[in-house]
């Protein structure tokens, strides 16, 4: 990775409209037309390049979106979808079929959980949850059947770093394809590079950036985009998760600012992260040394862009937790709201939200408490600011005592 800029992949594309646009031109159309009959049925089978037929398969404002992820990302290219789940579900029912084993991390979003979980099963595709820091108990998981390893880079909500060159190495070894769910960590990290086979994204996060869009996106192998969208078993053409062009060409804009809101973010995380720990609040975040996998993300980020705007506090019960989030809004200091990526920091209890689809009993397990709050730390210009008046707030409800300050 120590070659590879993926800001500096965005960057050098470059697109011209129709009429000579500095933005490429929004194909607002849901099919096309040909000049003659051999070619609409040569598109069919996949054999007209740069020919379009109906939207559903592909369009040009997506066909830039997804060039320009699969360059930041390092893979041959790519396939936008209309939601994250959009996303993991049709590459995980095109890599398994009736029969077929998953090793998942057990700390993963909610609705990927719940799917692997609850609606795989009717597939016949079982699923083993592992502590995916543990390479022993994950290479054990693996079975006959096992065809894929999924894990996010940085687990949803816990923060659980996965060591993805190791992984690679596991999922090699046993022929299986390694899945990795990057979208905590655009930029800093480049999975594929570390040997994933697969890179996915929610493009609702820190992609687009302004919460206004629901995307997402698979980087893989020209092979295997090309299977996932064949017109007779591909799962992404059949069931239908398509991102309409309008949505493309409004996260393409957004996506060229990604990286000056990464440093932004990851700055202002690690700035409150070492605050709040020095105030004796259990902090998570794995821009901390007292992070189990500290040194494990510190080897795998691309340092320029920090360690991600992600953290999460532990402040005891989930009444204070509510109370807490329910003052900082108050106090304009974000929005007590799930997803990421905004300009405002957003909190949110994952237990009775984003995990909400976990077990009590699983919760518990994994070590996802009622106090716990996770952060999507703002773009602040501040930061100190936003430290004093979040530390005020603390103190209020007697979080912290006055005389810590």
């Amino acid at each position: 990775m120590n070659n590879f800029n993926p800001a500096d992949k965005i960057q050098d594309l470059q697109y011209f409209g129709e009429f000579g646009g500095v933005n490429p031109s929004i194909s607002d159309s849901s099919t096309y037309t040909f000049l003659s009959a051999k070619t609409m049925f040569d598109t069919f089978e996949g054999n007209a390049e740069g020919c379009y037929l109906y939207s559903r398969h592909s369009s040009p404002s997506n066909l830039y979106l997804d060039k320009a992820l699969a360059a930041m990302e390092g893979t041959e290219t790519a396939n936008v979808s209309a939601s994250g789940m959009g996303a993991i579900t049709p590459t995980i029912l095109q890599l398994c079929g009736q029969g077929d084993h998953v090793v998942s991390s057990r700390t993963i979003y909610g609705g990927t959980y719940a799917f692997l979980k609850n609606f795989a099963p009717r597939f016949g595709v079982a699923t083993t949850f592992v502590d995916i820091t543990k390479l022993d108990l994950v290479e054990a998981a693996i079975t006959p059947n096992t065809k894929v390893l999924y894990c996010e880079t940085v687990s949803n909500p816990l923060l659980e770093v996965a060591d993805i060159a190791s992984l690679a190495k596991i999922a090699k070894k046993h022929n299986i394809k390694l899945v990795v769910d990057n979208t905590f960590s655009p930029l800093s990290v480049s999975p594929a590079k570390l040997g994933a086979d697969i890179v996915i994204h929610s493009l609702t996060k820190y992609i687009n950036g302004s919460s206004d869009t629901v995307g997402g996106v698979t980087c893989a192998s020209q092979e295997f985009i090309n299977d996932l969208k064949n017109v007779n078993s591909g799962a992404s053409m059949l069931l239908g998760p398509t991102m309409d062009s309008l949505r493309s060409a409004s996260v393409m804009k957004n996506l060229r600012t990604l990286h000056i809101r990464m440093k932004q973010h990851s700055h202002n995380a690690m700035y409150l992260a070492n605050k709040f720990e020095a105030d004796g609040i259990k902090t998570v975040y794995p821009g901390l040394a007292s992070h189990p996998s500290h040194e494990v993300y510190k080897n795998m980020i691309n340092p320029e862009y920090g360690f991600g705007g992600m953290m999460t506090i532990d402040v005891g019960s989930l009444d204070k937790a509510n109370a807490l989030m329910e003052l900082m809004q108050e106090r304009n200091l974000g929005y007590l709201a799930v997803s990421l990526g905004f300009y405002k920091t957003l909190f949110s209890a994952p237990g009775t939200s984003t995990s909400s689809e976990i077990p009590l009993e699983e919760q518990a397990e994994m070590g996802l408490t009622d106090g716990l709050i996770r952060f999507s730390i703002g773009l602040d210009n501040d930061i100190e600011r936003t430290y004093q008046s979040m530390n005020a707030c603390m103190k209020e409800l007697g979080i912290l005592q006055l005389e810590n300050a």
